[in-house]
C-alpha cells in the first residue's frame, strides 16, 4: 500500500486576501482583519478526489493539521501518527515530518505555501519526494501542483510518474511586504511530475528590452482607459509601469485601485475591493502572469478573489505581459479557488504584449472530470 504523509498548515494563505502578503508571524493580525483559513478547503478539494483510492494510506496529524479535514472529506484509510498543539507552529510541522519518515512514508503531501515547503524540506531533504497543494500567498517554489485537482492526479499516478528536481525558495516576507522580492535557494527537493501538473519556480526577467516593452504596454493601456471606470491593478512590474505612465505610485507586490487617473486605494485587501466594486457599473482588472509559472490569478494576488472576478466579469479582465515573459511561459493558469469560475475562462485569453499588440495565450484547464477517482 502506498503511504503518504499528509500535513496542513492551518493558517497558510490567510494573509493573502487581507493584503498582508504572507502569514508568517502575522496570524493574529490576519484574523483581526477578518481573514478566513483557506488551507483546509484547498486540501479537501484534493482529498475528495483521492478518498476512493484503495491503494492509498494517509499518515497524518491530529486536529486541523490533517485529521479534521480527512474526516470531513469522508476519507477512511488514514492513521493519526502525530499530535500537534492547538496553535500549531513550524516546529509541529517539522516534528510531523520526522514521524512520517519513521512510519515509512513514500511521499509527503502538504497544504501550505513556501514557508511550509521550507519547513518540510528542512527535515525530509531528498529522502522522500514532496508535493504541495497550493494554499499560501506567494508559492514561488517549484514543489507545488498547479491546482488541488492536479495534486490528486499526481498522488494517484505517483506509481508511474518520474521524479524531478524542484527548487524550494526562501522568500524574505518582511522585504516582500515592503515591496521587495528577495529570494534565496533553500534547497532542491524531489517532486513527482506529470506534464503540466507541477509549477516551476518564479522567474524575474531583467533584460533591457523588458523595460521598453513594459513602457509600450503602459502607453497603450493608458490610451484605452475609460473615464469613470474602476481599474484594479494586480501586482508586478508590468502593472507598475502602467501606474508610472499615469504619474501615480504603485504597490509593487500588492493590489491598487484607480479611477479617472487617481489612486482610490493602495495595497487593497479583498474586503476593501469588495466595498469599492459595490455600486460600480464599470470595472476592469489589469493583471500580469507570474514569470514562468503563468498564473494570472491565485498566486500573489489572492485579494482579487473569485467574488471580485465574478462582480467584474471575465470579459473585463485585461492581461498584460511582455513578449519575453510570454515566450518563457508556455501557458497561463487560473486558480481562483472556484473551479466553475476557473472553467469559465475557457481555453485561451488575449494578452496585451506591446503598443496595440496582443496575442492569444492558451489557458490550461484541469477539471474534476479528468482528475482521478481511484486506482
Amino acid at each position: 500500500m502506498y503511504r503518504v504523509g499528509f500535513v496542513i498548515n492551518p493558517v497558510a494563505g490567510m494573509g493573502g486576501a487581507v493584503g498582508l502578503k504572507g502569514t508568517d508571524g502575522r496570524v493574529g493580525e490576519a484574523r483581526a482583519l477578518g481573514a478566513i483559513p483557506q488551507a483546509g478547503a484547498r486540501a479537501k478539494l484534493t482529498l475528495n478526489l483521492l478518498k476512493n483510492d484503495p491503494g492509498l494510506l494517509i499518515l497524518t496529524c491530529s486536529g486541523e493539521m490533517g485529521e479534521f479535514i480527512l474526516a470531513d472529506a469522508g476519507f477512511s484509510a488514514y492513521q493519526v501518527v502525530f499530535s500537534g498543539k492547538s496553535e500549531t507552529t513550524a516546529d509541529d510541522t517539522k516534528a510531523a515530518v520526522h514521524k512520517f519518515l519513521d512510519e515509512g512514508a513514500d511521499l509527503i503531501l502538504f497544504c501550505g505555501g513556501d514557508g511550509t515547503a521550507r519547513d518540510i524540506f528542512s527535515v525530509a531533504g531528498r529522502i522522500v519526494p514532496v508535493l504541495g497543494i497550493p494554499a499560501g500567498v506567494k508559492m514561488y517554489s517549484g514543489v507545488f501542483a498547479i491546482t488541488p485537482a492536479a495534486a490528486a492526479e499526481l498522488v494517484a499516478g505517483s506509481w508511474m510518474t518520474t521524479l524531478r528536481d524542484a527548487e524550494i525558495l526562501d522568500v524574505d516576507e518582511e522585504a516582500y511586504r515592503s515591496g521587495n522580492l528577495n529570494t534565496r535557494l533553500f534547497g532542491v527537493a524531489r517532486v513527482p511530475v506529470l506534464p503540466g501538473m507541477v509549477q516551476v519556480s518564479k522567474q524575474v526577467f531583467e533584460e533591457t528590452d523588458e523595460d521598453r516593452a513594459k513602457d509600450e504596454i503602459a502607453r497603450f493601456i493608458r490610451e484605452v482607459m475609460l473615464p469613470d471606470t474602476l481599474y484594479i491593478l494586480g501586482a508586478g512590474t508590468t502593472t507598475e509601469a502602467i501606474a508610472r505612465n499615469l504619474g501615480i505610485p504603485k504597490t509593487l507586490l500588492g493590489v491598487d485601485v484607480i479611477k479617472n487617473g487617481v489612486t482610490v486605494s493602495r495595497d487593497a485587501n479583498e474586503k476593501t475591493l469588495r466595498n469599492l466594486v459595490e455600486g460600480e457599473h464599470d470595472i476592469r482588472i489589469i493583471i500580469s502572469p507570474i514569470g514562468a509559472q503563468g498564473f494570472i490569478l491565485g498566486r500573489g494576488n489572492q485579494q482579487i478573489s473569485a467574488e471580485i472576478v465574478r462582480r467584474t466579469g471575465i470579459r473585463n479582465i485585461i492581461v498584460v505581459a511582455t513578449p519575453h515573459k510570454l515566450r518563457e511561459t508556455p501557458e497561463l493558469l487560473v486558480d481562483t479557488g472556484d473551479l466553475e469560475l476557473d472553467q469559465e475562462f475557457g481555453g485561451s485569453i488575449q494578452v496585451i504584449s506591446g503598443y496595440r499588440i496582443a496575442q492569444r495565450k492558451r489557458i490550461q484547464q484541469l477539471s474534476h472530470e479528468n482528475a482521478p477517482s481511484g486506482t
